[in-house]
């Protein structure tokens, strides 16, 4: 079959080889051409993956990182996903809400291999995106309204670093019962903050609220702007607060560091004796805005904390059933969140 092959195109009786060669090449080139568009497509589209991937990346970056900063971490980025080629860090700006925008892009010369024959030896391959950051909590202030019951209990705020794998206590509210003998039972509130410094806990008291039982004369003796109330069994009572400075707000926490973010309500007495707002088996015991979280459903602080806006929060520490009205819990807070620029990945979304 080879022989004749080779015959064949030996053979000068007649003129159909050169029509035959004539014919192969565009063909040939056409092939080419098309083997070489296809990785050229393929090439593309991985980019264009790497390069949403570093432009993501470089949010996470603190808002003073520079231009130059930014710049390396999104080339590394780009690299670490397989981008080929280079990618450039067109603009990155915060608004003075806290937004972020970013726009890259990224160029690369493929070699080619059929399309060689005609001279072209890389075509070049170009992909770009952009990024909008909306403003995300930074800060959250709690202050405690009213803590009652005769079970003692600890509410505490715990945050993830970014890079952390263990949440770590950032503020508590403990409760003890004061022993008055009243059917609601009234006591005192301690609000501290938990900051860490050389690996040891600090402890700073902001807040302490001491709630006082007792007639209509005895109460008289409270502190100015006390103010007197009485409770559904009758019970006459008042709570005093005492801040720390004494123009302070409550516990100021910063957030803006942590990746995540949960409420725990320890109650030794109570069943469960942990609930967690991040636990879809107890966060139906938390109330946000009177409303009580739905059983079953997980509660993100860092959405459950308005922008600039107060938020009443309570907590139902397990001495009734739940569902159940707002005003059957024990434990009742205002928090307020600030927004800003932050480096978590979240509220980040591709725009190009």
């Amino acid at each position: 079959m080879l022989r004749f092959g080779r015959d064949f195109v030996r053979a000068v009786g007649g003129s159909f080889t050169p029509v035959l060669v004539i014919a192969i090449i565009p063909l040939v080139t056409v092939i080419g051409f098309s083997v070489d568009y296809t990785s050229a497509v393929t090439e593309k589209s991985n980019m264009q993956a790497a390069l949403d991937a570093a432009i993501l990346s470089i949010t996470t970056l603190p808002i003073d990182a520079t231009l130059g900063d930014r710049q390396q971490k999104l080339q590394d980025s780009f690299a670490a996903n397989s981008g080929d080629g280079a990618a450039t860090l067109n603009s990155f700006t915060v608004a003075a809400d806290g937004s972020a925008d970013a726009k890259a892009v990224a160029s690369f010369a493929m070699p080619t291999n059929f399309m060689q024959i005609a001279r072209i030896n890389s075509v070049q391959v170009g992909v770009a995106s952009s990024v909008r950051k909306m403003p995300a909590l930074v800060q959250a202030t709690f202050k405690v309204n009213k803590v009652s019951g005769y079970w003692a209990k600890t509410m505490t705020l715990y945050g993830t670093k970014f890079g952390a794998t263990v949440a770590k206590p950032m503020m508590t509210i403990t409760y003890a019962y004061n022993g008055y003998g009243d059917p609601k039972g009234y006591g005192t509130t301690t609000v501290s903050t938990i900051t860490n410094s050389g690996g040891a806990d600090i402890t700073t008291v902001v807040q302490k609220q001491v709630c006082t039982t007792g007639t209509a004369k005895s109460l008289k003796s409270l502190p100015t702007g006390s103010v007197i109330q009485t409770d559904a069994y009758g019970t006459m009572y008042s709570c005093a607060d005492t801040m720390y400075p004494a123009n302070g707000t409550g516990a100021v926490i910063d957030v803006s560091q942590m990746g995540g973010l949960y409420l725990q309500m320890d109650v030794p007495s109570g069943s469960p004796k942990v609930l967690k707002s991040n636990d879809p088996l107890t966060s139906n015991r938390l109330y946000i805005g009177d409303v009580e979280v739905a059983s079953g459903t997980p509660v993100d602080i860092f959405t459950a904390v308005p922008c600039g806006q107060n938020s009443t929060q309570a907590w139902e520490d397990g001495g009734n059933a739940v569902p159940a009205p707002v005003a059957n819990a024990d434990f009742f807070y205002t928090v307020t969140g600030k927004c800003a620029f932050n480096q978590r990945p979240s509220e980040t979304v591709l725009t190009q």
